[in-house]
């Protein structure tokens, strides 16, 4: 394992960490005991950070994490998000009142007494633009229940604002193959030593190369009740394709396995070939996808005429048809 500052923080983090969002239960039926041994797994292969969010599985995420890194809080960084369980178009989600409850009941769940880095989840941008959030958590840094601050967000706009907010050490952002567009806003961050984690990595699985245009998902899984929007972002499945056509786009990308042993490990290698990225953090389910994201260490990095290939790619074939602002 390889490990990576988290921008000008004080954090190395591992280069490929994991996010818990599919072990919360958003992802279809998940079974707690196979995501702990998973956990384990990661953990012992050199993992030292895990993002979450306080509504994953209206914080069984949290309750997981707490239990698999019980003992190890000095030695393992835990990442949590914030406001997404209230409204989060209402200032009042954002007020001290209610980002220190949110804090205190994720602390509780984690069973920790300082949050590593606490994450504004997916503001709109008059509420970044007000301000006022990023106060509250400059208090809640100085009383020490948080050690770092950023955001998790949809745009490009989104993100280059808050770099101008001077205490945010990290953006989460979607990047992946199919969404390049946000390479100005990492190369941005790296300038001004800001950390950048790269969520959902393979596209909510389209870059793993697994899915056939007959692929179906559970009911209570994003990828079914997501697909256009319904209920969240767009860009937050599929990467804002819709998943026919993101199926049809993953069948030309299958010549980067080549050498790489499968897509999902190409397509992590070309998010870690990128200097600006601080941690790419894919979801799991089992011990044997954390063993395969974490193959991804081992292949090949991409040429520079194969970057040139993929970005064409990217151009021509795949940004006209996402969905959504980014």
């Amino acid at each position: 394992m390889e490990y990576r500052g988290l921008g000008s923080s004080d954090l190395k983090i591992s280069e490929i960490s994991f996010g818990t969002w599919a072990i919360g239960g958003a992802w279809g039926n998940v079974n707690d005991k196979e995501s702990l041994l998973a956990l384990e797994a990661a953990m012992e292969q050199g993992v030292n950070f895990f993002d979450t969010a306080d509504v994953y599985g209206d914080g069984h995420s949290e309750r997981l994490l707490a239990q698999a890194t019980k003992g190890r809080e000095d030695e393992i960084y835990i990442a949590t998000k914030f406001c997404r369980a209230g409204d989060i178009h209402d200032p009042a989600t954002y007020s001290e009142a209610a980002v220190r409850a949110y804090c205190e009941a994720s602390l509780k769940r984690l069973e920790r007494e300082r949050i590593d880095l606490y994450q504004i989840h997916c503001p709109p941008m008059p509420i970044l633009k007000d301000g006022r959030v990023f106060e509250v958590l400059d208090k809640l840094q100085q009383e020490g229940k948080i050690r770092h601050y950023g955001v998790s967000v949809e745009s490009v706009e989104e993100g280059l604002y808050c770099l101008e907010q001077p205490n945010v050490r990290a953006l989460q952002v979607i990047y992946n193959i199919f969404r390049q567009k946000p390479l100005e806003l990492l190369n941005e961050a790296h300038r001004r030593g800001v950390g950048i984690l790269v969520r959902l990595p393979l596209a909510s699985g389209l870059l793993t190369g697994k899915f056939t245009a007959a692929s179906t998902f559970e009911a209570d899984d994003h990828r079914r009740f997501n697909e256009n929007g319904e209920s969240f972002n767009v860009g937050e499945t599929f990467a804002g394709l819709g998943f026919a056509k993101g199926v049809e786009l993953a069948d030309q990308l299958r010549w980067i396995a080549e050498g790489r042993g499968n897509m999902t490990r190409a397509s992590l290698r070309w998010l870690l070939d990128h200097e600006a990225v601080s941690c790419v953090i894919p979801g799991f389910r089992n011990v044997r996808q954390v063993e395969d994201n974490l193959a991804a260490l081992e292949v090949p990095s991409f040429t520079e005429a194969e970057r040139e290939r993929l970005s064409a790619f990217y151009q021509e074939k795949v940004h006209p048809f996402i969905r959504g602002s980014y």
